[in-house]
């Protein structure tokens, strides 16, 4: 019997030297998780660059109030800045937005490339030195815990919770040696170690990347990373976000072309738009989680989505106005400038309608849109509602990285470019887009509610030439044009409407609508506009005219 036990010994050693010698190793028997997202994310490389950007643990706090930190990668602090010179964003950069500074500071700890088990051996001991008792912990992992074990970035966790998975593995490229545990092993120490400080930790799962599984169904983790994190907040009694899920229910909703602008050069990173979608949802996630540790949090939180304000009465749908100063001016010295949104009720019964001006002087499409003034609209608009949209004024010019920076690109392609903005007030990366697109955005949201939108083509100015008012067909009136070609939106052409009536009436006559220069209108001015809207909309016989009093 030994000597048969000793035979079989000799023939395991056997293939054990075989199977290293080819090149097989212990950590076979573990397969990593497949790179999905196919993003090469190289900002761990940099740690000390990296260094620089993050803030040092705990330094954002207010006497003794509590820190919120964020435990996260590129999805919550896209790059090594995180400042959006690249066009992408993370969620984190807007999460301060949702909580009240004066409580509660929020900092990002995030950096792009990290996996659970990279952030947790090179950047949570550091970390963890500026946590106090009563913060707390935002844990957000898993986009990069896949690839090699063992070479390259040497970022993968095991697959899975296991709590005695382990894998020892030597660093190709460096000699080190490290062991190696499953992805739900990271995330218990995580929070154990937070609350090993007095601190609250909080999970959350994966931001969505764009892809969907089936046409209007947005691809879920809840198989892996978000089943796994869900597990282990269970098994340790903690709070659990399904940021995942908050934020693909949103997504579901949205037109192709919309769900693909909220991401920027590839299919994992957030543009703006993603970003500050992933931030609320992580907020109204809090907001809605019961588990009694972050009851305290949640009332630091601010979560409620900023309004135009308008009054709504029952069975009165509301017709919302959007524009520059050619729309809402000061509206108010009868010798003063007007604004033709100042006249709506001139031409619309406002007994069945309610009226809602919510124009802004000297704004173009991009300025309105950055401001939030457009969040506000959109976040009041109901189903049954209509939206005028009327930019261009203020859209064209050389300002695009400078002074007001509210200039567009011109045209209406589906495209844009990443601006190093530099005015008086500050300096920021910001993606500029065509003002065309920035009008379909409008377009697509106003439908996305259930609500009507009506382009309005910008009003003319006073300038003359030949007899003959000017006329911007060949820019603006082409732009508007295209976009209504492409989005098959209702149409009021405002510019020519208007400019016709002043052709007939010669040059002369329409000084008196027009004041202080060649834009601005008095209050007769405005008067005629919002005449030519009420035209547009009968020749159009669109569901608004029903509205319109009668001639």
């Amino acid at each position: 019997m030994r000597k048969l036990h000793s035979f079989w010994k000799k023939i395991y050693l056997a293939v054990i030297t075989a199977l290293l010698s080819t090149g097989i190793s212990a950590q076979d028997n573990y397969r990593p998780m497949e790179d999905v997202n196919k993003v090469v994310d190289l900002t761990l490389d940099s740690l000390e660059k990296a260094a620089t950007a993050r803030p040092e643990a705990g330094s954002s706090r207010r006497g003794n109030n509590p820190v919120l930190f964020l435990v996260g990668n590129s999805t919550m602090r896209t790059g090594t800045l995180g400042n959006g010179d690249n066009g992408q964003w993370g969620w984190g950069y807007y999460a301060h937005e949702f909580f009240d500074e004066n409580q509660i500071t929020v900092e990002n700890q995030a950096l792009g490339g990290t996996s659970s088990r990279t952030f947790y051996n090179r950047l949570w001991p550091d970390v963890k030195k500026g946590i106090r008792s009563g913060d707390y912990v935002i844990i957000e992992l898993g986009h990069n815990d896949n690839g090699p074990f063992d070479s390259g970035r040497a970022r993968a966790s095991i697959r899975g919770i296991s709590a005695t998975d382990s894998l020892n593995v030597t660093i190709k490229e460096t000699g080190k040696k490290e062991t190696v545990y499953s992805y739900g092993e990271y995330m218990r120490r995580f929070v154990r170690e937070t609350r090993a400080l007095g601190a609250h930790p909080i999970l959350m799962s994966l931001t969505p990347r764009n892809a969907y599984e089936r046409p209007g169904r947005v691809v879920r983790v809840n198989e892996t990373f978000g089943l796994w994190a869900r597990q282990i907040a269970e098994e340790l009694n903690c709070p659990f976000v399904d940021l995942n899920e908050i934020s693909a229910l949103k997504y579901d909703v949205m037109s192709e072309w919309k769900f693909n602008y909220h991401f920027y050069l590839d299919h994992i990173h957030t543009s703006a738009f993603g970003a500050r979608l992933n931030a609320r949802s992580a907020a109204e996630g809090l907001m809605q989680c019961n588990h009694p540790e972050i009851q305290s949090l949640k009332v630091m939180m601010k979560t409620e989505k900023p309004t135009t304000g308008v009054r709504r009465e029952k069975g009165k749908p509301v017709l919302f106005i959007t524009g520059d100063s050619t729309v809402k001016n000061t509206d108010k010295d009868e010798d003063g400038m007007w604004g033709w949104g100042s006249q709506a009720a001139t031409v619309f019964d406002a007994s069945r309608i309610t009226i809602q001006n919510s124009a802004q002087a000297g704004r173009s499409c991009r300025s309105y849109l950055r401001e939030g003034r457009w969040d506000k609209v959109i976040n009041d608009v109901q189903a049954g509602d209509f939206v005028l949209i009327q930019f261009g004024h203020n859209d064209a010019g050389k300002e695009l990285d400078y002074g007001k920076a509210r200039n567009d690109i011109m045209g209406t392609a589906d495209s844009s470019h990443v601006y190093r903005v530099r005015t008086d007030k500050e300096v920021r990366n910001e993606v500029v887009y065509t003002f065309g697109w920035y009008l379909h955005k409008m377009i697509d949201d106003v439908r996305e509610k259930g609500a009507t939108p009506i382009l309005v083509s910008l009003t003319p100015r006073n300038e003359w030439k030949d007899g003959k008012i000017e006329r911007r067909n060949d820019s603006f009136g082409q732009w508007y044009r295209n976009v209504v070609e492409q989005t098959s939106v209702e149409f009021v052409d405002l510019h020519n409407i208007s400019a016709d009536a002043f052709d007939q009436m010669g040059q002369t006559a329409t000084q008196e609508f027009y004041k202080g220069d060649h834009t601005h209108t008095s209050k007769l001015g405005a008067k005629l506009n919002a005449q030519g809207i009420a035209k547009g909309l009968r020749q159009n016989k669109s569901e608004l005219a029903k509205y319109l009093l009668p001639e």
